[in-house]
């Protein structure tokens, strides 16, 4: 199989700055999307810290161990990459004070082969489009979803819901962090579309699946749905993760399951 992306940020139409964060290292197939928050400049500083340090450290022994590395073993070096990056992220909020309280959202995604292993901390998303039909792999760490998952609200109503960005879980604003993480098969003809809230927010699951079907290109596609974010308002940031798994069909398997701790 082999595989394309496409990555883009754009600031939108109500910010002066950007506090997404976008780094690849197609060498290892890796990919790392981060939101910041925070004071002035303090989102942007947690979110470029979270993905060049997850892209330096885990890209590096994403090389040096290769395709002889098993899945649980990747799994452990994304927890104590983040790991890392939150300690250095908690340690400079608390050194300097215009940094107080920074911290950042985050998907990491690593491609090996017939897997996709994909961690995840707060609201940003990753989705997969597959046969025409577009699934989120992902479930945000916000109160908006808990609330939904205890029958509090419907999804429908969370789409109007005031307090839509508040998360219950971010990279640097404590001295440890959860990834959660989940193993998915990756066939040919898969699209897997990583975002921040900036994108998910203003386009629904229905416009971002017609977006992607209808372009031929990767970038093209990107572009669309940045504009797509903007003409609906551009309230926030907005970041996104493209990959295309290119290669022969093969049968399919399970669509993914979460490692037991």
């Amino acid at each position: 199989m082999t595989l394309e992306f496409f990555a883009a940020i754009d600031k939108g139409r109500a910010r002066d700055n950007n506090e997404d964060s976008v780094a690849l290292d197609e060498g290892c197939a890796l990919a790392v999307l981060a939101d910041g928050m925070g004071g002035y400049n303090a989102g942007e500083v947690a979110s470029g810290m979270a993905t060049s340090f997850i892209r330096a450290e885990l890209g590096r022994w994403l090389h040096q161990a290769g395709a002889e590395a098993a899945d649980a073993d990747v799994r452990r070096a994304m927890d104590i990459c983040v790991d890392n990056a939150n300690r250095a992220i908690f340690n400079a909020a608390n050194a300097d004070p215009k940094y107080a309280g920074m911290g950042t959202t985050l998907v990491v995604a690593v491609f090996r082969g017939p897997h996709l292993l994909i961690g995840h901390v707060g609201d940003s998303r990753a989705y997969r489009l597959r046969g025409g039909k577009l699934v989120q792999i992902t479930r945000d760490h916000s109160l908006l979803q808990e609330q939904i998952d205890a029958g509090l609200i419907s999804p429908e109503q969370a789409a109007f819901a005031a307090h839509k960005n508040l998360v219950t879980r971010a990279v640097g604003v404590e001295d440890t962090v959860m990834l959660e993480t989940h193993l998915h098969d990756v066939l040919p003809g898969d699209l897997y579309l990583l975002c921040s809230d900036g994108l998910s927010d203003m386009v629904d699951d229905a416009a971002l699946a017609q977006l992607l079907k209808s372009h031929a290109t990767l970038a093209d596609a990107g572009r669309a749905l940045i504009d797509a974010a903007n003409d609906a308002g551009g309230r926030d940031n907005i970041s996104l993760v493209l990959a295309r798994v290119g290669g022969n069909a093969s049968a399919g398997g399970r669509s993914w399951w979460p490692f037991k701790r």
